[in-house]
């Protein structure tokens, strides 16, 4: 499948643009230094738009200190060609979450663990969350895609969300994806 990703794995928000993962990585340190007894939710996830002769798809990572505020940025990547399959398009969106997921190696979500470890004992939290942009109702089209893509996710380690709490993917990533 030709993927076409904008500049290499680049990422960006509304301050900055070109990115290095080790960059991101930083930007994610240096906000949870900022409040070492917060309570942090490292969320990734993915949407994607179908266009006429192409499909983008955009993950987004955001570090949230639950009720102080986030630090958020994307990446996008476009396929040229219109992906009508729902299953093939929701199976992309998670692998490219994965992606992103497995950039954070045990090395890097220990050093982010040992930023709130000093105060676990005064409340202090960190978790890591993968958003995927599913739906369980039975009106939702993707509703039968959820087990497997559930199962996918929790393999990484990581907790699995689906909408209506997946806002990384539906809301974040989605206003990236017109």
């Amino acid at each position: 499948m030709d993927i076409l990703r904008q500049d290499g794995q680049s990422f960006q928000n509304l301050h900055e643009v070109g990115m290095s993962f080790e960059q991101v990585f930083k930007r994610i340190v240096e906000f949870m230094e900022n409040d070492s007894c917060g309570n942090f939710r490292l969320m990734v996830g993915t949407d994607s738009q179908v266009h006429r002769a192409h499909t983008t798809f955009i993950t987004g990572i955001v570090i949230q200190n639950i009720g102080k505020g986030v630090w958020a940025c994307i990446a996008k990547v476009i396929v040229p060609r219109k992906m009508t399959q729902l299953h093939e398009r929701i199976s992309l969106e998670l692998s490219l979450t994965e992606e992103i997921v497995s950039m954070f190696t045990e090395e890097k979500k220990n050093e982010l663990i040992n930023i709130v470890l000093p105060n676990v004992y005064l409340g202090a939290t960190f978790t890591i969350e993968g958003h995927i942009d599913i739906g369980a109702g039975n009106r939702n089209k993707t509703s039968e895609f959820v087990k497997e893509m559930v199962t996918r996710i929790e393999s990484m380690g990581v907790e699995p969300k689906i909408k209506p709490d997946a806002f990384v993917a539906s809301s974040y990533a989605n206003r990236y994806t017109k």
